[in-house]
This record gives C-alpha cells, structure tokens and sequence, in this order.
C-alpha cells in the first residue's frame, strides 16, 4: 500500500512537470516568439478601412494619397523599419504623388529627433495616442484619401512584399 502511495504520488509530479513545462512552451511561443509580420485575422485588430480621421489636424485635401505613420520612438519593430520609410521618403521626392504624415504617442520634437535619427524626412509630425485614432500597435499605416478616410491599411513590421505593396499604391 505505501509502494503504490510513492508511485501515484511520483505519476502526479511528472504528469504536473509535464504540464508546467507545456504551459510555458505556448506561453513563450504565443508572447516571445511571435512574429511580427504575422498577419492578424480582422476578428482580432478592427480595421480602420472606410473609417474617417478627424481627430488629427491634418489638411487631407492636399494629396489624394496621404501615408499616415503611427510611430513611437520606443518601438523597436519602428526603428528596424527605417530603410522602408527612407524608400518612401525617396519615393516622394521623385514622384510627389502623396504625402508622409507621422504620428507620434510622445511630442512632436521628440518624434522629430527620432526621425532625424533614422534620416527620414516626413512632410508633418502630430502627437496624438494610438488608441484616439484607433490603432493597437505601432508601426500602422494608414493611406488616406483627401477626404480624411483610411483605404488601405497596414500593421506592424511589413515583409517585403507588403512594403512593395504600400509602394504600388501610392504611385
């Protein structure tokens, strides 16, 4: 009777280690390794496509494509993303079919040094908090028409695929 008390009570420990050990896997898998270039489902982030953008003070009638960039200077997913936005400041500058908006959470002169610091020229820098214009996460991209309404949308870290992609349409 005791043998088997020891051997259900050595099943049980090894059956909670295994579980323990489970649990972490996903946790780690679900918040450390995640990709940032994962596409989310539109169930989990609610798009902002059709919506329009009022609470900026932004003239849209300038450009039929106005880029909006939702940064922060503490994103690190924002500063690996600089030679994207450096080929989008040079696109402008060849093309001038649209223009570059960033919006920062932090004030707008330390939003200019960040950029400065990346050697990305942007047209105009607001502060605002992500969440006033409903955005999750940063880096978000917004095109938006000169009405002030989002079309095209894109989140976090793009592939190169996505950055070709916001290329195409801004041209």
């Amino acid at each position: 009777m005791n043998n088997l008390h020891k051997r259900l009570e050595l099943v049980a420990n090894i059956a909670i280690i295994l579980v323990a050990i489970t649990l972490v896997a996903v946790l780690a898998k679900r918040f450390v390794f995640s990709d940032p270039n994962q596409n989310q489902t539109t169930d989990q982030v609610q798009s902002n496509v059709g919506t329009k953008i009022s609470k900026l003070d932004v003239d849209w009638s300038k450009s039929d494509k106005n880029l909006l960039l939702m940064l922060s200077n503490s994103c690190r997913y924002c500063t690996e993303s600089a030679p994207f936005y450096q080929r989008l400041v040079k696109e402008r500058t060849q093309r001038d079919t649209f223009r570059l908006t960033a919006v920062f959470p932090q004030p707008v002169n330390e939003g200019q040094s960040y950029l400065n610091g990346l050697g990305v020229d942007i047209d105009d820098i607001k502060q605002l908090s992500a969440g006033a214009i409903r955005i999750r996460g940063t880096p978000t991209l917004l095109l938006v028409n000169s009405a002030g309404v989002v079309t095209d949308e894109w989140l976090g870290k793009l592939a190169p695929e996505k950055e070709n992609e916001v290329l195409s349409r801004l041209r």
